[in-house]
């Protein structure tokens, strides 16, 4: 179901122009992010995934997002205390176009600041969209990565590479160090030589990597 809502508007006839009457506010995409990586999230889940946004701020744009059928909100039923957001179905047909942003986007990293923010479960959408298995026929192989806020996982699962917030029981290698240097290794963009003199620490297989194939195509 879509809402008529009263907001800003480039006042213009196109899809374009429509859909960032919507969506082009500073922060919404970025909501958007958060729920198609976490799918249902608390309030509070929502602020630690997007550092800097003001508390005000979000509030206003998660009402926005709600009033225009992008995001729903779940009333709590005991025992659970507090309400979940979750996209809706309209809300989950954004996910081509936030990944080809992120796509288009990934290039600009080379320029970014090391003092920018990072989320170890923002890994999902480059790692996923830039890697493939090389030899989907064997066992699949298994990376933990130490970036970020959180341990994260790296594993091929039926010819595709996925990536998770957590541990593994037994990975093939380990990978620690600034996120800059650990994703460019494991994207490619890094041999492991340099990645080390960068601050990369790694124990395992050194093949473990080359299971991944990087598709930019």
């Amino acid at each position: 179901m879509l809402y008529t809502l009263v907001m800003r508007s480039y006042g213009q006839f196109c899809g374009l122009a429509k859909a960032l009457d919507v969506v082009g506010d500073r922060w919404s995409l970025l909501i958007v992010r958060e729920l198609l990586l976490r799918d249902a999230c608390r309030y509070t889940d929502l602020r630690r995934g997007l550092p800097g946004i003001a508390t005000n701020l979000l509030a206003d744009r998660l009402r926005e997002l709600e009033q225009a059928g992008i995001v729903e909100r779940e009333q709590p039923t005991p025992p659970v205390a507090t309400a979940l957001f979750r996209l809706t179905e309209r809300g989950r047909e954004l996910r081509a176009a936030v990944e080809a942003l992120g796509r288009w986007g990934s290039p600009l990293l080379a320029d970014a600041s090391d003092d920018d923010e990072f989320r170890s479960h923002w890994l999902a959408f480059p790692l996923e969209l830039h890697l493939g298995d090389r030899r989907p026929d064997r066992p699949q192989v298994t990376l933990q990565l130490h970036t970020g806020d959180e341990p994260a996982v790296v594993e091929t699962v039926d010819g595709v590479v996925r990536s998770r917030v957590g541990t593994a029981e037994h990975p093939d290698a380990v990978l620690a160090g600034p996120p800059r240097v650990v994703i460019g290794a494991v994207l490619g963009r890094i041999d492991l030589d340099e990645a080390r003199a960068r601050g990369l620490e790694y124990e395992g297989d050194p093949d473990a990597l080359e299971r991944l194939l990087v598709n930019d195509g």
